[in-house]
């Protein structure tokens, strides 16, 4: 019986990890097709699952895998899948344990919901939020990019 948890904690690391990179390479793609945008959002709620099964799961992970979902249903135009996806990402990112990067990146995803719902006054203040958050970033590599991100959320939807 152990063999058979150990096996199956295998699988669910090895998909987790698969089907989250899948799913960003295919965000990366440009002149994706309506059945790869299918799969992106497919892999990244599947990648999110896998994690929940792993014994090893932090909320840290979570974070990541709901903003990247949520990111994807931005990138697609769901914007109310968006929104649901960015508010439970914040609702994880706000736990006690969890580095303050993680609840920035949680403000990212709301203000780019936000942006891609047309709400803009909403999409500001949670970019402000995401700003604040920002500052209290401790690795100076982990700032840099994460301001980065936020600076071409500003730029790109003119917030």
């Amino acid at each position: 019986m152990t063999g058979s948890l150990a096996d199956e904690q295998a699988a669910h690391k090895q998909f987790s990890v698969a089907c989250f990179n899948q799913a960003w390479d295919l965000l990366d793609t440009t002149d994706r097709t309506a059945e790869q945008d299918e799969e992106m959002l497919r892999l990244s709620v599947a990648s999110t699952w896998h994690w929940t099964k792993r014994t090893d799961c932090t909320e840290e992970n979570l974070s990541v895998g709901l903003w990247q979902t949520s990111r994807i249903h931005s990138v697609l135009g769901h914007f109310g899948e968006a929104r649901r996806y960015a508010a439970m990402c914040v609702q994880e990112s706000s736990k006690e344990n969890v580095d303050v990067f993680f609840l920035a990146y949680a403000y990212e995803a709301v203000a780019r919901a936000e942006a891609v719902s047309g709400n803009g006054a909403a999409a500001s203040e949670a970019l402000t939020r995401a700003d604040e958050l920002a500052g209290q970033v401790k690795d100076e590599d982990s700032r840099s990019m994460l301001k980065q991100d936020l600076e071409g959320l500003r730029t790109g939807w003119d917030l």
